[in-house]
């Protein structure tokens, strides 16, 4: 299968963002949108839409942060990740421009679209679904699982997938509680896979830090995108 990539950058609210978009050809596709974790989309989350490509979705990378707008460093990821943490009104804003970005793409079937997502890009579809975006799925590879506190009754009309590192610390047992509780008086069409022996960024081979939390594990990640795959096909056939 041949994949094209392109850069694809869009404008909303004063701002530019850089989307990536990867497509294997063949016409009009479901478009999944991915998510990038806190440094900002890169590498990783391009070949996940990449990844995406080759499953034979339209694979679109998206870009919260704004055009040139990346971390190397905690502090600089923080600091980029921290003021949409803290104002998920603005976050969601920049959503819905992702989605209506997605929506208009050429190879792009505008009626077909999913989102997932990765640690913070986790929260990201997951607030997705809670404004009621008119997406199929949401899927959070080791999301942040903290309620969006300008969303007082979350209205999901996505199937949402969390999948889940049980000793990740920056999402607990009590967040996970929290989490469930949520999805469940919300009426969600949603699942929550928790992986034992499992922390955060399990997806990303560069995490190699398990005694802090982080740490990747190639077999979970496996399972993780087989679930993932499972409910794109359930959802676009």
């Amino acid at each position: 299968m041949s994949i094209s990539t392109q850069i694809v950058d869009y404008s909303g609210n004063g701002e530019t963002y850089e989307g990536y978009l990867a497509h294997p050809g063949g016409g009009d596709l479901p478009v999944v949108l991915v998510c990038h974790a806190w440094g900002g989309q890169g590498a990783f989350e391009q070949e996940a839409a990449e990844k995406l490509a080759s499953m034979g979705y339209a694979g679109f990378a998206v870009d919260v942060y704004g055009k040139g707008r990346r971390g190397s460093t905690v502090e600089e990821n923080q600091a980029l990740m921290n003021p949409l943490v803290g104002d998920r009104a603005e976050l969601q804003s920049r959503l819905a421009l992702a989605i209506e970005t997605a929506r208009g793409l050429d190879g792009v079937d505008g009626t077909k679209v999913a989102a997932i997502g990765f640690c913070f890009g986790g929260l990201c579809v997951l607030d997705m679904a809670r404004m009621g975006a008119d997406i199929a799925a949401s899927v959070s590879f080791h999301g942040l699982l903290g309620a969006a506190p300008n969303i007082e009754a979350p209205a999901p009309t996505a199937k949402v997938l969390a999948l889940h590192g049980w000793d990740d610390p920056m999402a607990t047992p009590d967040d996970v509680i929290a989490f469930s509780k949520e999805m469940s008086a919300a009426q969600a069409d949603w699942q929550l896979i928790a992986y034992g022996d499992t922390v955060h960024a399990f997806t990303n081979p560069g995490a190699q830090d398990k005694a802090n939390g982080m740490g990747y594990d190639p077999v979970v990640t496996r399972r993780a995108w087989a679930a993932c795959e499972d409910l794109l096909d359930e959802c676009f056939g």
